[in-house]
C-alpha cells in the first residue's frame, strides 16, 4: 500500500493505494501520526479512490486516527469511497461518526 499526504491549510489529505488490512494499517498509522505529530493541521480527510481492500485492521487504523485528529479539536472526512469500502467503513461503524463526500474539494470544503 501507498500512503501519499498533501498539506492544504489546515488540513491533511491521506490518498491510500493499495490494500488497508493487518499487513498495511501499521503504515498508515505511522505515515499519518507523524504528520499530525508536528501540528501543522488539524483536520484530515482520506481518499479511497484507489484503495482495493479494507479489512478490520483498517477500521481499527483509521479509528485511531479519528481519535487524535478529534482530541485536536479537528474533522476527519471520507471521500473517494466505492461501495464495497462504504460496506466495510458502514459495518465498522465508522459512518455514525465521519461523514462521506463525493471528493476531496468537497471534503476540504466541509471542514471549513
Amino acid at each position: 500500500m501507498q500512503v501519499k499526504l498533501i498539506r492544504r491549510k489546515n488540513g491533511l489529505i491521506v490518498r491510500l493505494d493499495g490494500e488497508l488490512d493487518h499487513h498495511t494499517a501499521t503504515v498508515f498509522r505511522d505515515v499519518v501520526d507523524k504528520e499530525l505529530a508536528k501540528n501543522l493541521v488539524q483536520n484530515l480527510v482520506i481518499n479511497f479512490d484507489n484503495l482495493t481492500f479494507m479489512d478490520s485492521s483498517g477500521i481499527g487504523a483509521i479509528l485511531g486516527r479519528y481519535r487524535l485528529v478529534k482530541a485536536k479539536g479537528g474533522k476527519m472526512v471520507f471521500c473517494g469511497v466505492s461501495k464495497h469500502i462504504r460496506k466495510i467503513l458502514q459495518l465498522g461503524g465508522l459512518l455514525t461518526i465521519i461523514a462521506i463526500c463525493s471528493d476531496e474539494n468537497k471534503a476540504l470544503a466541509s471542514l471549513m
